[in-house]
């Protein structure tokens, strides 16, 4: 469970960090532990990252920043899972948080794992 103080530094945040600000970890990253924590606050993580998607059910319905498109209702994240995909395009879904955050940053996920632990307070002593 994430405390008070890192969630306001993630609500707070203005977008995801680029793939190009370099973040670096002393140990392994624990990729479960990451996610876990991302989808204990999923919906702030997707109100930042995807602003003009709206919740639907259980779905957080948005346009798809990485192409043009023009009105919300092909590129959906299921909020109970993590699940993500863009119905327009096959290769445009994965299957939690890291990947979707490594897909809007266009980094790896490891790159992207890096970068939520270091969001959500996970990163430890890290510099």
């Amino acid at each position: 469970m994430t405390s008070g103080a890192n969630l306001g530094r993630i609500i707070m945040a203005d977008k995801m960090p680029s793939s190009s600000e370099s973040v670096h970890l002393s140990r392994r990253i624990d990729f479960q532990t990451v996610n876990r924590a991302a989808m204990g606050i999923l919906p702030a993580l997707l109100g930042r990252w995807l602003p003009d998607g709206k919740k639907r059910g259980h779905e957080w319905v948005a346009r798809n920043p990485k192409r043009s498109d023009r009105k919300p209702g092909s590129f959906s994240v299921n909020l109970n899972t993590g699940r993500w995909a863009d119905f327009a395009q096959a290769d445009a879904r994965g299957g939690d948080v890291i990947s979707l955050a490594a897909y809007l940053a266009g980094c790896s996920q490891y790159e992207a794992a890096a970068m939520l632990a270091k969001m959500l307070g996970l990163a430890g002593d890290a510099p």
